[in-house]
């Protein structure tokens, strides 16, 4: 089980303060119980009082402990899975609608940060820029860009040679790369204290520091158990992610997703003249390799992140791996330190695909972002409050009509290491 503690991140650091943490205690009703204050935990909150209903979140240590307070702030309009991908194993009519749920969930943050005035959550539509570290990976984001240009009408891409990746990057590691106009960066811990001010603004309750001990089903609807009071509710949404583990309580759930860790530093301030020619456009910017890389600006610092921790804790190794990395690209920082190091977890899922659906009549579940949540939580957990209370909707194959575990779940920590491993070596000869 992850700790209860949060991890003190760069976000924490520089993050607005947060309401004083306020643990359920007695008894206390609801229309709708959320477990989990994350992205789509309370985007779900916000929905159900956009309906007139009255939400309930119950949250195991902080709002924003997950990998909502924890990730590196991308937003963006992509899936694990590429488009064309999708197309294959789906038809282009489902792709395109996939297509268009990115674009909507991108939207969806940009419409939280304007409608709830969170200006702390420094979001900004600067894009996203892949970045190729091979030529047979260029070759593979160009033809993807053109199938998404001419198969789906997305005209937000463009493929940059290595002269311009380099004019963009301050770096010379990359043969060319991709641009993705409707995309953009922000501070993920204020976004999520934003929405959570929002849902009490508007009449919502959270509970944090309130670990869910049993959830029972009752002919009136659910109720939730914590170790010092209860929640009744009609309506139940599960939104714990890559945290599910927290609680028997989601242990319906627990098996969908394999946890895997991600990990983060971030540089010391660094003066103005280095940001004159490092990541000069204030983008996210990511690597095309399996094991990903990813890297942004953050005020006066370079933020770098990156897959391949292992465990249920931070690992020294990771980090190490990542500040050699970061200066192996950016050979300008060689003499720069490492101020701050985090990591978070990632939910994976079998199809690399969010999970999203009804476990039962009264009880939705929205989970398994894959490592591009933050928009598509935001997006989901809107549409988990819709589903539970019966509405219809197509949301392609992230639609479970349960949901979907992981085969040989048991053997999930040796699997991932096998599976980093090969994608390790693949990198390392350009594959």
């Amino acid at each position: 089980m992850p700790s209860l503690t949060p991890p003190l991140s760069l976000w924490r650091e520089t993050a607005t303060p947060a309401s004083a943490p306020r643990a359920l205690s007695g008894s206390t009703r609801a229309d709708i119980a959320i477990v989990g204050a994350g992205y789509t935990g309370l985007s779900a909150a916000l929905r159900a009082i956009e309906k007139g209903l009255k939400p309930v979140v119950l949250e195991a240590s902080e709002v924003g402990f997950g990998a909502s307070g924890r990730n590196g702030g991308v937003v963006s309009t992509k899936y694990r899975v590429s488009l064309s991908d999708m197309a294959k194993l789906h038809g282009v009519d489902v792709a395109k609608r996939m297509s268009g749920l990115g674009h909507d969930a991108m939207d969806c943050v940009e419409r939280y940060v304007e409608m709830f005035d969170i200006r702390a959550a420094g979001f900004a539509k600067t894009g996203n820029l892949r970045c190729a570290h091979s030529m047979h990976a260029l070759a593979g984001l160009t033809e993807e860009a053109e199938a998404v240009r001419g198969s789906f009408g997305d005209t937000s891409l463009r493929v940059l040679d290595a002269e311009e990746m380099a004019h963009e990057t301050g770096s010379r590691s990359f043969v060319g790369g991709v641009l993705n106009t409707h995309a953009g960066v922000i501070h993920p811990l204020n976004y999520a204290r934003g929405l959570a001010r929002a849902v009490r603004k508007g009449g919502g309750e959270i509970f944090e520091q309130s670990v869910v001990k049993c959830t029972n089903q009752t002919s009136a609807g659910v109720e939730l158990v914590t170790e010092h009071g209860s929640v009744r509710a009609d309506r139940l949404v599960i939104a714990t992610n890559g945290y599910s583990d927290l609680s028997s309580a989601t242990a319906g759930v627990r098996k969908s997703v394999i946890p895997f860790r991600s990990a983060m530093v971030a540089t010391e301030p660094l003066p103005a003249e280095i940001f004159a020619t490092l990541v000069r456009n204030g983008r996210s910017y990511s690597e095309t390799r399996r094991m990903m890389r990813w890297f942004r600006r953050i005020d006066d610092r370079l933020l770098f992140g990156g897959r391949g921790a292992f465990g249920k804790s931070d690992s020294s190794t990771a980090f190490a791996a990542l500040e050699t990395a970061v200066k192996a690209i950016f050979p300008q920082l060689a003499d720069k330190s490492v101020t701050h190091r985090w990591s978070g977890l990632v939910a994976m899922t079998i199809d690399s695909l969010p999970q999203i659906g009804l476990a039962n009549p009264r009880t939705a579940f929205s989970l398994g972002y894959n490592g591009t949540g933050i928009a598509m939580a935001s997006l989901l957990g809107r549409y988990a409050l819709d589903l539970v209370m019966g509405e219809t909707l197509d949301l392609g194959p992230m639609r479970r009509s349960q949901p979907e575990g992981i085969p040989f779940y048991f053997l999930r920590e040796p699997a991932v290491r096998t599976v980093a491993g090969w994608y390790q070596f693949l990198d390392l000869i350009g594959r």
